[in-house]
């Protein structure tokens, strides 16, 4: 098994930290929250050991990546995530005009972004949990979640700058990250301002405590701002999206979830995805799968199957 190395990278304001390992084409993992690089340790040295270069970074705001200013939420739009990754290419892959690209939660936001507005550098993607999202040129996303689910749902709680964080701060790093690596209920995720941090959760079984250590101790020591900035953007984010309203991603794609993952049930989404208007605005959509019986972490949970379904997929190009 190929050994992963880890390298700071100066890339657009931020010191970037990056895991890579292997030798051959790039694959770029995007994480999501609240993860880190090491979110994608075992598709790593999957890819690596069927002839792939693995690349991994630590995303703006989160584990050893350093540099982003987490008091101001407008310096995480997914212009300047996308930005980040594209400096990151530049950097590590000068040669390489275009990447594989595999993305989950907001890592495949970002990685439906970097394919829509520069199709010119992945050559194809494979993105877990989250589908494409057209733009709602009506209303923006928190306001959509807000009227479906009302205040209380989580990417309402989200939004007030120090709330959330101060509920985190109370409950505790560790068993913050033991209950929401382990979510596996399909409802919409709450928390009532009334009740607080209501879910409590054994670990997840796919997480080892060497695994959980590894988190706790990441962000322990940048907390929960930086990713919670994703979420307090999505308002901007439409802001500056709205030239691409209508606009689709137009390389080849996989997309994978989870049979149990709470985006997959959320409203309208499964109709979404099965019904025709996935397919409508990612028309190079080759397949979609659902791993039965796994929750949102699928690639985490369910490694084997997601490295299989994304090694099957890249070799065809």
């Amino acid at each position: 098994m190929s050994k992963i190395e880890h390298k700071s990278v100066p890339v657009n304001g931020l010191q970037m930290h990056v895991a890579e390992t292997g030798e051959g084409p790039v694959v770029l993992f995007i994480h999501g929250f609240p993860e880190l690089w090491y979110s994608w340790r075992h598709q790593m040295q999957f890819v690596a050991a069927h002839g792939y270069r693995a690349v991994a970074p630590d995303m703006r705001g989160y584990g050893d990546t350093t540099g982003a200013p987490l008091e101001e939420p407008s310096k995480f739009t997914v212009m300047h995530l996308v930005g980040d990754l594209i400096a990151l290419l530049d950097a590590v892959a000068p040669g390489e005009e275009k990447v594989f690209v595999v993305g989950h939660d907001w890592g495949a936001y970002v990685a439906w972004h970097l394919a829509m507005y520069r199709p010119d550098r992945v050559r194809a993607l494979v993105n877990l949990s989250v589908p494409f999202i057209p733009r709602n040129p009506e209303m923006n996303p928190v306001d959509s979640f807000r009227k479906l689910y009302g205040d209380d749902h989580y990417i309402c709680r989200f939004q007030e700058p120090g709330d959330i964080e101060a509920v985190f701060e109370k409950v505790g790093t560790k068993e913050v990250l033991k209950n929401v690596l382990a979510y596996r209920d399909p409802a919409p995720l709450y928390f009532p301002k009334s009740k607080g941090f209501i879910y409590s959760f054994d670990r997840a079984p796919w997480l080892t405590e060497q695994d959980l250590d590894y988190y706790v101790s990441r962000f322990e020591k940048t907390g929960f701002t930086g990713g919670v900035n994703y979420y307090r953007v999505s308002g901007l984010n439409w802001e500056l999206n709205a030239p691409w309203s209508g606009a689709g991603v137009t390389v080849p794609t996989k997309f994978i979830t989870g049979e149990y993952d709470l985006v997959y049930h959320t409203h309208g989404t499964k109709d979404f995805i099965h019904g025709g208007g996935f397919k409508k605005f990612v028309p190079l959509l080759e397949d979609v799968v659902v791993v039965e019986g796994a929750a949102h972490f699928v690639n985490q949970e369910r490694p084997d199957e997601v490295n299989e379904h994304i090694l099957a997929f890249i070799k065809q190009f």
